[in-house]
This record gives C-alpha cells, structure tokens and sequence, in this order.
C-alpha cells in the first residue's frame, strides 16, 4: 500500500525563507493580517485533510470508477461524496473566495498548497473541487449580478460545484468549429443545444447542483473563435429565491473509459434545449472562459506536482527498504543478504530525478500563485502590470513543464519499484497513469509551448520575457561576486544568455516561415522551464550555504538536490536549444503521402 505524509518542511521552507510571502502579504492590503502563524496552521490542517480523508480513497477510486445508472445518473466511488462533506463542513472551499459570497478571503497561495496536498492524496477526487472554484473565479470575474446572485454563494460553500464544458466530439482545441447552439427564449433566457465531450466532473453525486459553463454560438454569431458565447447552464434550474426547480435539459449520454483517474466522472454531456444564461457579452465567451482555462492549467500544474512528490515518497521509502545485490563499491549492509537498492547509482538518479522535479515545480507555482495574489491586490498599478505580465508569461511553462516532469518522475518511481512497480497493489502504476492526461488536457502541451513562444514570447517582441530576464539577471549581479556560489551562478547566466541568443534567431526565422514557430516551441518551452528551475535551485542553493552551520539537515539536503539538479538534469538544454535551432526544413520536408 502507498503511504503519503504532507511534506510540510519543505511548503515551509518555500513560502517563508525562500519567497517571504508574509513581507508580501504585509503590502497587500487584503493580506495584511495573514502572518506566518495562520499560513502554518491553515497547511497543517489541510495537510491532515489531504492524508487522513482524500489519500485513504485514491485506490478505491482508481479500483471502483464512477458508474453510470440508467437514468444518466452517476454514482462515485465509495467514500467520495463523505469525503466531500467533511471538506465542504471544513471551510476549504471558501479558502481563498470573496468574503462578499461567503469566502475567508486568504491567500491564492493557499489555495496552492491545499490543491497541491490534494493531488498527491487523490488526483481523482480532487478535480471535483477543483473545478468548481475555477467556475467560480469565471463567474466572479464575468457573471452579471444575477448570476453572482444566484450561484456564487452556493458555489464558495462547495452545495454546488461547478464544470467547463468546451470539447466536442469533432474538435478539442480547435474550439472555431465548435457546433453547439444557443437560442434566446422569450423570458431572456438561453435554450442551449449540442454535445460536448470529456467533461470532467460532469455529473455525480457529490452536491446538490452542478453549474455547467458551456461554450456555444449565437444565431447571429461570427465564424471562428470569434464567434463564441458562455453560458451557465445548471443541471437543476435555480428559482430566483436561490431554491433549486426542475431538472433541466442537460444530462450524462456516457461515461468515457479512460486510463487513469478513474474515480473522476469523465461525461459526455448532452444539452437538448438545456436553459441557461449568457456570462458577459455575446460573441466574447472565449475570453471570459480563459479565467477559467488558465485556472485550470495551474491546477494541472498542481496535479502534477502532487503526483511527482507522492511518487517520490513512495519510491525512497520502497529503495530504502529492497534488499537486492550488493554496492558496486562493496557491501554497505553486510549483516544483510543483499543491500538496500538506494546504494545503487542509478537508483539514486532517478529519486534525485524525482526529488528535483518536485522542489523546482513548488518553489516555482508557489512563485507564481504568489505574484497573483499581487495581481490582484497590489495598491500600485504598475506593480499589477509586471506581475500580471509574469503570470502570462509563465502559466504555459507552470502546465507543461510541469507535467511533462510528473510524467518523467512517476515513470522513474515505477522503475524504482521494478516488477512491484508493474502490480497495482504498490500503486506506482497508478500514478503513471493519471499523471499521463495532464500533458494532454487544458491545452495539450505542444499548444501551451506555441503559446508561450508564438503568443508570450514573440508576440510582444520578448517584453514579458526580458521583465523574466531582469529578475535573473539581478540575482546573477547580487550573488555573483560570491564564491560558493559559482557552481550555480556561472551555468545559470549562461543558460540566460543561450535562451535570449536562440529566442533572437528563432524570432529572426519566424519572420519568414511561420513553421519555425511549431518546429521550435516545444524545446523552447523545456528550455525556459529549465532557467526558471535554474535560478529557483540557486536562489535555494544560497538559503542553504547560508545555513551550512545549522543542525537542521534540510538544508544539506537542499544543497545536495540543487547540485544534483545542475550536474544531471540541467545539460538537457544543450540538447534542446540545438533541437530548437534545428528548424522545421526537417520536419515539413517529407511529402504527407510518404508517412
């Protein structure tokens, strides 16, 4: 059986030595009471919640699934919907909500670390609150008064939840061809019609009603993207007094049979003249929905994360504890028949591997939930605008750098394993499996990786980057003239220099075949994940040579991973900038017939 033990030294270390977010929270006025010993307290508890109820489930509901009864009904796995009662009766998901609707009003932050506790406990069961807060974030941002009204106190409270309705059978990002419809009634309402697929959470029996967001078009609607309205559809009309009507007409045709997190209702969601309401303005429903996709690609982040640290647990517990053969260098433990695996070289490889990827992805979403709560609070705009242009910036990166990695470690953690790792007692396989639909869904990864080169990066001639760019760049200058810190500062500015040196010449390229964009994103974004790991592993490699004298072995221990990160896993970007200077001649040269 896996085991999991919130790793609160760490989510410490990261929030208060490394990010200092109390000096943060101090010059947001909304934040200005949040001290170091409420966020403590708050991540202790919800680090009990992750492991005491959510985790105990994770197998049941890879084991059992969700099944769907005869009347488009469906059922979760045993112990979810108690489990989500003791989290709504908890308070988490009002956590970081607006107190005008019922929320505690703390920290995006927090809300960080609850999701990333969640994941590694029960992706499954965690994507069914995770959805909802994004429809509320959508809804809070967009919805007309009646509609925050009407729903968002019910979904703050976690009574209701929430999901994003997008996908249709014949087309997945593409979302200008979508074909579902929207018709207004005579009331002012909406009669929506069209099927959508691989609706996460699209129907169970965990609340009492379920807000659909759903993407359609007006009669009079443009071609394309442009042409695309938001609706709320709920799957229970709601009165105007807030008490819930007749069912509506929206319900599950099926469940989809999926490889991994199979205690999460995956639907087809069938809307035959469904009443909903329009959210903002006709023919604008894309971008409303973004607040919605973008809080979903750092919730994949988080996903992605749990998993990488739960595997991690799991696989040093397991190398510890494996007799098998003896040490390359002679016997370690010669009292036994063999010697534990973790003596082994390539062992430690791939939980360093594992170690690595989950200390670089916390201090990085941290980072970032961090600087949008600063988005959203900061008393001077100027400050806003930087940090919202980070957060652009880099949520592509927080998806699929992330997840890429996730996979990369929990593949590793199988391997460590070894033929236990093959057999779902151990849970290993497990994790390799949910973790693989991370680098697929809210953008697959190669469409993040266009984004961030093609949108983020080119699309404003390298502005948000370079701001990226400024910040390495002055912890480069304060920490260069140190000594011991030239095994970090040394390949960390020649990474920075070899990232703005390719994104000129891919720039340069891209002027005359657009091609070289697709041909380049994907190790470009690798590539930039890697400088951002790169100064989070230097500026943590300094917190812990300045506390080389302290009795507390966490700091050894960190100083360890950053150099392991910077001798094994940071030579990957040779590799990917001669890939992304290869350009697409290679690619596009062979006539689509020959394939």
């Amino acid at each position: 059986m896996p085991k999991y033990t919130p790793p609160l030294r760490d989510i410490h270390f990261v929030i208060h030595e490394l990010l200092s977010a109390e000096k943060i929270f101090a010059s947001l006025p909304a934040y200005k009471e949040v001290d170091k010993e409420t966020l403590n307290q708050i991540i202790e508890e919800a680090g009990k919640f992750a492991s005491e109820i959510a985790f105990p489930l994770n197998q049941v509901g890879d084991k059992e699934g969700c099944v769907r009864r005869d009347d488009g009904s469906v059922s979760t796995p045993a112990g979810f919907k108690e489990a989500y009662a003791q989290y709504v009766e908890g308070g988490w998901p009002s956590l970081s909500c607006d107190p005008e609707y019922g929320g505690q009003g703390l920290p995006q932050l927090l809300n960080t670390v609850l999701y990333e506790m969640l994941n590694s406990a029960n992706q499954a069961w965690a994507m069914y609150p995770g959805l909802s807060h994004g429809a509320y974030e959508c809804l809070h941002a967009h919805g007309t008064p009646e509609q925050k009204k009407l729903y968002l106190d019910k979904l703050v409270s976690g009574l209701w939840t929430g999901t994003m309705c997008l996908t249709e059978p014949h087309c997945g990002t593409d979302l200008g061809m979508l074909r579902t419809t929207a018709h207004a009634t005579s009331d002012g309402a909406y009669s929506v019609t069209g099927t959508k697929i691989f609706i996460s959470s699209g129907e169970h029996d965990l609340s009492e009603n379920i807000i659909h967001l759903v993407l359609a078009r007006l009669p009079d609607s443009p071609k394309g993207t442009k042409g695309i309205s938001l609706f709320a559809v709920p799957k229970f009309l709601v009165n105007p007094d807030g008490s819930l009507g007749e069912r509506n007409r929206v319900s599950c045709g099926s469940l989809e049979h999926k490889m991994g997190i199979h205690g999460n209702a995956t639907c087809v969601m069938n809307f035959d003249g469904a009443l909903g309401s329009l959210v903002g303005e006709p023919h604008k429903g894309l971008s409303a929905m973004f607040v919605m996709m973008n809080a979903a690609r750092l919730g994949v982040g988080m996903q992605s994360l749990g998993l990488t640290e739960v595997a991690y647990q799991n696989s040093v517990a397991y190398a510890k504890d494996r007799l098998q053969m003896r040490s390359l260098t002679g016997p370690k433990e010669p009292d036994k028949a063999a010697d534990p695996i973790i003596v082994h070289p390539d062992v430690r490889r791939m939980l360093l591997t594992q170690r690595a990827y989950s200390e670089g992805a916390r201090a990085f979403a941290y980072w970032v939930a961090l600087m949008i709560d600063t988005e959203l609070n900061h008393p001077d705009d100027d400050v806003r605008k930087d940090t919202a242009d980070m957060v652009t910036l880099l949520t592509p990166i927080v998806k699929a750098f992330l997840t890429d990695n996730a996979f990369t470690a929990t593949n590793e953690g199988l391997q460590v394993f070894g033929g236990h790792g093959y057999i779902a007692e151990w849970g290993m396989e497990q994790y390799v499996r949910d973790a693989r639909i991370t680098m697929i869904y809210e953008g697959t990864n190669t469409i993040q990786s266009l984004d961030l080169l093609g949108r983020k990066v080119l699309g404003d001639m390298g502005q948000k980057l370079r701001k990226f760019g400024k910040i390495v760049e002055a912890f480069i200058e304060d920490e260069g003239v140190r000594k011991d810190m030239q095994e970090f500062i040394d390949p960390l500015a020649d990474l920075a220099s070899k990232v703005e040196k390719l994104t000129k010449e891919i720039g340069m390229k891209a002027m005359m075949n657009h091609d070289e964009v697709g041909a380049a994103a994907v190790p470009y974004l690798r590539l930039v994940g890697h400088l951002v790991y790169a100064y989070f592993f230097a500026r943590m490699a300094k917190i812990a040579l300045t506390n080389k004298a302290s009795p507390d072995s966490f700091y050894q221990a960190k100083l360890f991973t950053a150099r392991f990160y910077f001798a094994k896993l940071l030579p990957e970007t040779a590799q990917l900038i001669r890939a992304a200077s290869a350009g697409s001649k290679t690619l596009m040269a062979m006539p689509a017939d020959l394939f």
